[in-house]
């Protein structure tokens, strides 16, 4: 994995499980989340942002790497939801980090919109990963990317 210099992850919510499994997130509880999961973790911040896609921005420091940081944001959530799992006997959802490094130029010069050289994350809570991919063709879209620019991470709760 290659280090980045300093970085920005911009994490998106995908949410497709039934809300007898695990309630679904506020865009305030999912921020919240990575706030609270990323304290402590030296060069780490978060913040909300105002985008309709985008909820949460994750900078990261010299010596991390974005596929580094998106995994402390994995089991940021799968630590935050868990407690919720242990009460009942649902499936154990899967978390997956699907990130992609945006190469063209800025559609918005909005501190709260994804720019150049900044990671765009997709975090999808989902119980059949497999499908989720296969219905996004996660393998024809990476497939078409530099092995450098793209990255999946998956955790189950």
């Amino acid at each position: 994995m290659a280090v980045a210099s300093s970085g920005r992850l911009m994490l998106s919510h995908n949410f497709t499980l039934p809300n007898t499994v695990l309630p679904a997130l506020s865009r305030a509880e999912f921020v919240q989340v990575f706030i609270d999961g990323l304290t402590g973790e030296s060069g780490i911040t978060c913040r909300p942002v105002d985008n309709p896609h985008w909820v949460v921005a994750v900078n990261f420091d010299e010596g991390r790497s974005p596929q580094e940081v998106a995994q402390l944001c994995v089991q940021a959530l799968a630590k935050s939801r868990l407690p919720q799992l242990e009460a009942g006997n649902a499936p154990h959802p899967h978390i997956l980090a699907l990130g992609g490094t945006k190469t063209t130029p800025a559609t918005s010069t909005s501190p709260d919109a994804l720019q150049t050289g900044d990671w765009g994350v997709d975090v999808v809570e989902t119980l059949e990963p497999e499908s989720f991919l296969a219905g996004i063709q996660w393998d024809t879209l990476s497939a078409a990317k530099s092995p450098d620019s793209v990255f999946k991470i998956e955790a189950q709760v």
